[in-house]
């Protein structure tokens, strides 16, 4: 049985963990097109949580995570 995330903002530990994740991967599509990204949200909305994502997917030192977007909307874009 999948796990809620409350309080998790770490994207590596919401998908190993298995938590119920709702996929955002779009959003690395967005960085990509455009020259300068400016996000506001409000509080609870998944700011940090994205960044981790775009951490994960963008780092050079995190290459051993590639597994984390198996399945999800990003890695069906070539």
């Amino acid at each position: 049985m999948k796990k809620i995330p409350v309080g998790i903002e770490n994207f590596k530990e919401m998908i190993d963990d298995q938590y119920y994740y709702i996929d955002k991967t779009e959003l690395i599509n967005d960085v990509m097109n455009e020259k300068l990204v400016l996000y506001t949200r409000p509080r609870r909305f998944g700011k940090t949580l994205n960044m981790s994502m775009l951490y994960y997917f963008f780092s050079h030192k995190e290459k051993t995570n590639v597994y984390l977007f198996d399945g999800l909307n990003v890695s069906k874009d070539k």
